[in-house]
């Protein structure tokens, strides 16, 4: 059995005489190849960075099959025989461009990147199957990729143009109007595959040609008996067995019963790797033809154990097709739930066997094949093959089933339904996409010939109890009933009993899925009981469309949408960047994979890994740490910890010395470095991290808001701002409210972990430092403090960073200062990036709010007086905690005037991971809480929404409550543009008249504005500046170094555009390489949304500085090139490099007072947005947002427009969708992409239009734009008020009162029971403080 393994990748060969069985695909590819395109963002098949496509030969039917699969997961062992194609084998910059790779680029469709070689491969890959795919299977092919920075829009809309057939917009299509506009009238994009002029790429799309893709490695095919033999690998600690017979199989699991039979992995490398599972013997049963077979008979489908969850959908579509429709009624449910189940990467190797055997109480097939009464097949070494049914007695205990330990499972049989029988899938999960099922069911329903007296009543539900669970009492106790409104009231009755929940069952949410039980049941219920009657008057009914309104899921059109912005004066230097659309400057080596990140670094010799040693506990005294085991391992060098740190052991950014390097004496927070592991491998060091004995002393932890106002637990006192007479605005208000709510943390999930690369310099103990920071400085500081050396032996650089959101600003220090001990103490080089579950435990969140109110207003809705406290979960230190509420103070009056306030802040401690910073920085939650009373003010005196926003909504000229004049805000302007856009009086119409006809689908409609300050503030005004070094070389050509890091928001491009602009030179001739402190000698942090207004100052500064320079060589050469001036101004001895410095303004604010200009200027914007809800799931979807932003005169529409696509779905998944849970003892219980969910391309908005305002002007940034990156994020509350006025509308049905409180985010799970129903009545929720939560929302 033993060999070498044999596979290629990109056309090359590939031979491993002694591969590892627990090396994954990524790791050898990354590692042992080189080829670093495919990246790692989370290690459990939930983001699709690691996406491949992987290509096999089937002899038997002599044809090649390519599919995608995640390469974190598949083992490298699972490859031989198997061709693997890398986004570097597809395409390059320096050969050609594939067009999937060309046309993103062009469709501004990356924006940090690191996502995007996943992208590309799950398109190319769809491309390679269907070359000509529709507008649904491009949307669909994404479900397994996932995207923080974009929106998705752009994505979809350059992979759009692949598609078949008529433009998704129609008559709309921009390949049918005009390409160009005159000189300043707006212009636009269409979702359908359109490009602007850019800087890097033609302007014609490549086109795409199936003919031209590489062949199969003939190899394969000619000699694949040679691939098809048995193989055995071995390593240290795991060996794989792949057997190609079942007799094969057999013998192995009769020799090794306990071993673990795989085929995609999917299970098996996540509990490995996220459980610290171990599982010595691998069995893989991939290549056995009995367990691939698929098989039909007069009973039913037939599966093989090993047949592919994707082969097991394609085969019962084309049975649905193909057969009546009677038999198939089950199959139609099985395709359903598939559509949700994982990703297409995960489908596409997942098999059916492994799905049952790994038992997961909330399987999303187990219940299905309970409910089809399924049958199994299973053998053994020693017995006969014996057959049962999958009934309820088949799942045992938790993971557990009626298969014996020796036994294998050979297939499955889905029996046909009969004529008489009925069936139903249900899922409902966090997000409607690649989600784990909160709860889910399979239905079937049989009746007596003829009649509608049931025969036989399988409910069968997942997420109910530690099995998958049968409903037997409600089975036993409905036969022989008639199917009428009776049985549904006994069915709900029985359910709550069959399925009973104790307060703080495991996984928490107890009367959500308690509802959803008989919600399901009820949507079953109508369901079949309008198949019953159209059998019975064999036509449709006046009953069909109330039916519909229950048993109907949301569904999703296509996406569209349209971009709008003032395109450049027609008397523009063509080669005037500034204004332009131009393509990201990393675009195309972001979708070729060749864009390097901080992992992707080449190994140096002598390199070493380090992995952290986090505290697993929130609060607690450290009795010992013993690293003596962890130090015996095999590759472990070292082990550093406080001892070994020479110089400062402690440090902070914004509070000097509130954090240590490593825990000395305590911890505070789960997840608290303690020391660090210094191994030869990546895999050694983390091995032997997990190895190190920490004993604790435990002490009580303080988590939540409430726990710590209980204990008042705070930092500092409370900060108070305040302007006119409250107790006078209350006196003449006609009404007055209070109320209090709620907004969860956020957390970043940038694509790339935090990572740090130190290499000492071996002289004088410097050091260079290359991280994914937004503030190399600090870095740079830190370091040499920590090192006890002056912060000119440090260097620190930052080249790009995967997405950081404010997360990287302060929190990639907990990772930078280790690693930078653990280099200086052994004099080599060290790197470390952390795992996806170490970085969500480890580097904080958004902070938790909680907002309590007090409003006075008129009659009218006109605000005369507002109180307000906020509470700020700050964690266990201050960090940024006092900077972001001196933000959330100063937006609590959102784009309102509000006349007489006060509002209070206060900061509290507790022993959770400090909250950071993060896009917004406190203003999303202090609006937030402003919009949520004023949604009440307008129920209150009974006027729309819009018309009290409207009325207090600020205008030109006014001060704000803190004294700083509203001047060139537009807030109005865009208000009224939206208001005209979004046709939103027609749209209002529309969807009263829409809640009037349904009871169980609800739609709502709202519109929000937002006007977000712009700057660091008053208080940090040190930080507003910025300063570059603009270097022109003899060929003309310039370099550009700025204080800006590229994080993904174009930085790089918009500030080559500046220089384009003040040079007089073209964009390509300009050239960016890092952000470097020994060519910068201070950088601000790239935050704030004030990137490009302080650099582009610098820039322009610089530039404008080598213009007058060069300004005499142009006059007397006015026919020479910019080259020619160049070589003219040198050989006359001209300083051709020059160092430019800006600085904003001093702000014009007294801090004794606390009034003044707090801010640069504002950035204002609106949105409106439609959603559409089912009352009886919770589920929603969002039909339509229009979006229209001030960002002064754009310096690039396209990347404002992203950042402002990019910003709301952000803000999407922090109001909507983005739950992080804590267990009440502090342990984060949200630690990746299984269950934490961000939004995915599911999510965006099916309409989704945004414009830019036009004729705006800013006289306070370059060139007159505005910052983008954080404001848009706000305008995604637009959505979570329109759930809540649809909820308004289904509680008014329900007899309830329109006012509720809704705290964010609102998941499905605060939808469902805001609604309120018979169904939520039934499970009342249990009393707080007599039993313990599963968790707690901090």
């Amino acid at each position: 059995m033993d060999g070498e393994l044999v596979f290629f990748v990109n056309g090359n060969k590939v031979v491993e005489s002694n591969p590892d069985p627990a090396v994954t695909l990524l790791r050898y590819l990354r590692t042992k190849l080189r080829l670093t395109g495919s990246k790692l963002g989370c290690g459990e098949g939930g983001c699709g960075a690691c996406t491949v496509m992987v290509s096999r030969y089937n002899s038997r039917t002599d044809t090649i099959s390519h599919y995608s699969v995640n390469a974190c997961l598949a083992p490298v062992c699972s490859l031989h025989g198997l061709a693997v194609t890398t986004v570097e084998g597809i395409g390059s910059t320096k050969t050609r461009l594939h067009p999937v790779q060309e046309r993103l680029a062009k469709a501004h469709g990356s924006q940090c990147g690191f996502c995007t070689p996943g992208i590309v491969m799950s398109m190319y890959t769809l491309l390679r199957n269907n070359p000509q795919p529709t507008h649904q299977q491009i949307e669909d092919n994404f479900s397994g990729n996932l995207c923080r920075c974009t929106g998705y829009r752009p994505i979809l809309q350059g992979m759009s143009s692949f598609a078949k057939g008529v433009c998704s917009m129609g008559d709309k299509c921009c390949r049918s109007e005009a390409s160009n506009s005159s000189s300043g009238t707006p212009k636009g994009q269409v979702d359908c595959g359109s490009y602007e002029a850019s800087n890097s790429v033609s302007d014609r799309p490549l086109k795409y040609d199936p003919s031209q893709e590489p062949i199969f490695p003939p190899e394969l095919k000619t000699k694949f008996h040679l691939y098809e033999t048995s193989l055995k690998f071995s390593s240290e600690h795991v060996t794989w067995y792949r057997p190609v017979t079942l007799d094969e199989l057999f013998d192995l699991k009769k020799h090794f019963p306990t071993a673990k039979i795989v085929a995609g992995n999917t299970e098996i490398g996540i509990e490995t790797r996220l459980k610290n599972m171990d599982y010595p013997i691998l069995i893989a049963a991939t290549h056995i033809p009995k367990l691939r077979q698929v098989w039909i008979s007069t009973n039913g489908i037939t599966f093989g154990s090993s047949v592919s969850l994707a082969t097991m959908d394609e085969v019962l579509r084309k049975a649905v097709t193909d057969m009546p429709e009677y038999k198939t009624r089950s199959f139609r449910a099985f395709i359903e739930m598939l559509k949700w189940f994982g990703g297409h990467q995960i489908r596409n190797v997942a098999s059916i066997g492994g799905n049952i055997v790994t038992a997961s109480p909330i399987s999303d097939l187990n219940p299905l094949l309970v409910a089809a009464r399924a049958t199994v097949t299973v053998g053994s070494k020693n017995s006969n093959t014996r057959e049962f049914v999958m009934d309820g007695d088949f799942f045992k205990g938790y993971r557990k089933t009626a298969i014996q330990q020796e036994e294998v499972l050979v297939s499955v049989t889905i029996p046909f339904t009969r004529e008489n029988e009925y069936f139903r899938g249900f899922k409902q999960s966090h997000r409607k996409e690649d989600d784990i099922s909160i709860v889910n069911a399979g239905m079937a329903v049989r009746f007596q010939e003829g009649t509608d007296i049931v025969d036989d009543l399988l409910l069968v539900y997942g997420g109910m109890a530690a099995t998958t669970t049968l409903a037997s009492n409600t089975r036993a106790l409905l036969r022989q009933r008639e199917w009428n409104n009776q049985l549904l009231e006994r069915a709900c009755e029985l359910l709550a009993s069959d399925l009973p929940l104790d307060p703080g069952s495991p996984g928490g949410m107890v009367e959500y899925r308690r509802t959803l039980t008989t919600s399901f049941f009820f949507k079953f219920f109508v369901d079949v009981r309008e198949k019953l009657r159209r059998c019975k008057d064999n036509a449709r009914n006046g009953t069909e469309f109330a039916a519909k309104d229950v048993t109907q899921d949301i569904t999703r059109g296509v996406s569209e949408g349209v971009q709008l912005y003032q395109d450049v004066a027609a008397d523009q230097d063509p080669g005037d960047a500034v204004g332009r659309p131009l393509v990201h400057t990393s675009a195309l080596q972001q979708t070729t994979g060749e864009a390097i990140y901080v992992d992707d670094l080449p190994k140096v010799e002598g390199e070493l890994y380090a992995a952290l040693v986090l505290s697993t506990k929130a609060h607690a005294k450290i009795v010992s740490v013993d690293p003596s085991e962890a130090l015996r391992m095999p590759g472990i060098i070292d082990y550093v910890s406080l001892k070994d740190v020479p110089g400062a052991t402690t440090w902070g950014l914004v509070v000097p010395d509130e954090e240590e390097i490593f825990a000395s004496e305590k911890v505070i927070f789960e997840g608290q470095v303690i020391a660090c592991v210094v191994g030869e491998s990546q895999q050694a060091a983390r091995r032997a991290a997990k190895n190190v004995k920490v004993e604790y002393e435990e002490l009580t932890p303080i988590i939540t808001i409430k726990e710590a106002t209980e204990a008042s637990s705070f930092y500092g006192s409370e900060v108070t701002i305040a302007n006119g007479d409250l107790e006078q605005g209350f006196g003449e208000s006609d009404h007055v409210i209070e109320g209090e709510v709620h907004i969860g943390p956020q957390e970043h999930f940038y694509m790339e972990t935090q990572a740090v690369a130190a290499r000492p310099t071996n002289e004088d103990g410097g050091m260079e430092i290359m991280s994914n920071s937004q503030f190399p400085s600090g870095a740079q500081s830190l370091v040499a403090a920590a090192l006890n050396v002056p912060a000119n032996r440090i260097v620190s650089r930052a080249k790009r960073v995967g997405g950081a959101f404010g997360g990287k600003a302060v929190k990639t220090t907990h990772v930078i200062l280790p690693v930078a001990v653990a280099a200086a103490k052994l004099n080599r080089p060290v790197r470390c990036m952390l795992d996806r579950d170490d970085d969500m435990v480890m580097t904080g969140t958004r902070h938790t709010y909680l907002g309590k109110y007090k409003v006075g207003f008129t009659k009218t809705g006109l605000i005369k007086a507002l109180e307000v406290n906020l509470f700020s979960n700050a964690g266990c230190t201050l960090e940024n905690s006092y900077s972001v509420m001196a933000r959330s103070l100063r937006s609590i009056d959102n784009a309102y005037n509000i006349p007489n306030i006060k509002v209070t802040g206060y900061m509290c401690k507790t022993n959770t991971a400090s909250a950071t910073a993060f896009r917004g920085f406190g203003s999303p939650q202090a609006m937030f809480v402003t919009e949520t009373w004023m949604d009440t003010v307008a129920d209150v005196v009974g006027r729309s929404p819009v018309e009290v926003r409207e009325l207090n909504l600020n205008r030109e000229g006014q001060l704000t409550f803190y004294g700083m004049e509203v001047k060139n805000a537009n807030v109005r302007r865009v208000w009224e543009q939206c208001l005209r856009q979004s046709e939103y009086f027609t749209r209002r119409q529309n969807v009263d008249d829409f809640n009037n006809k349904h009871r169980w689908k609800k739609r709502g409609l709202s519109l929000i504005p937002t006007k977000y300050g712009i700057s660091f503030g008053a208080a940090e005004d040190f930080l507003m500046q910025a300063c570059a070094l603009v270097t022109v070389y003899m060929d003309g050509s310039v370099m550009l170094a700025h204080c800006g890091v590229e994080v993904g928001q174009g930085l790089h491009t918009k500030m080559k555009q500046v220089a384009s602009r003040a040079l007089g030179v073209p964009v390509q001739d300009i050239y960016t390489q890092d952000v470097c402190s020994d060519k910068i000698h201070f950088t601000s942090s790239t935050a704030a949304s004030t990137g490009s207004d302080l650099n582009g100052g610098a820039v322009q500064n610089a530039c404008e500085i080598l213009a007058d320079r060069l300004q005499p060589y142009k006059e007397s050469n006015p026919k020479g090139t910019f080259k020619d001036w160049v070589t003219a101004a040198y050989f006359d001895r001209i300083h051709l490099s020059a160092a430019g410095f800006y600085r904003t303004d001093r702000a014009e604010f007294d801090p004794t007072t606390g009034r003044g200009s707090y801010y640069n200027y504002f950035t204002t914007g609106v949105a409106c947005s439609e959603v559409e809800i089912d009352c009886l799931t919770g589920d929603h979807q969002v039909l339509q947002t229009d979006i229209v932003m001030d960002v002064g005169k754009s310096l690039n529409p396209a990347i404002d427009i992203g950042q402002i696509e990019g910003g709301f779905m952000q803000g999407y998944g922090l109001f909507c969708l983005e739950q992080h849970k804590t267990t009440p003892s502090g342990s984060i219980l949200t630690r990746g992409p299984g269950t934490y969910k961000i939004p995915s391309f599911r999510n965006i908005p099916i309409k989704f239009n945004v414009s830019l305002l036009k004729d705006s002007c800013n006289s306070k940034a370059v060139y007159s734009s505005k910052g983008i990156g954080e404001p848009a994020l706000f305008l995604a509350s637009s959505v979570f008020f329109a759930l809540k006025d649809a909820i308004k509308s289904a509680r008014e049905d329900a007899g309830e009162s329109r006012e509720f409180r809704l705290d964010s985010p609102a998941t499905p799970e605060r939808i469902r029971l805001a609604c309120q129903d018979r169904f939520t009545r039934q499970f009342p929720s249990a009393e707080e403080g007599t039993f313990t939560p599963w968790y707690v929302e901090l």
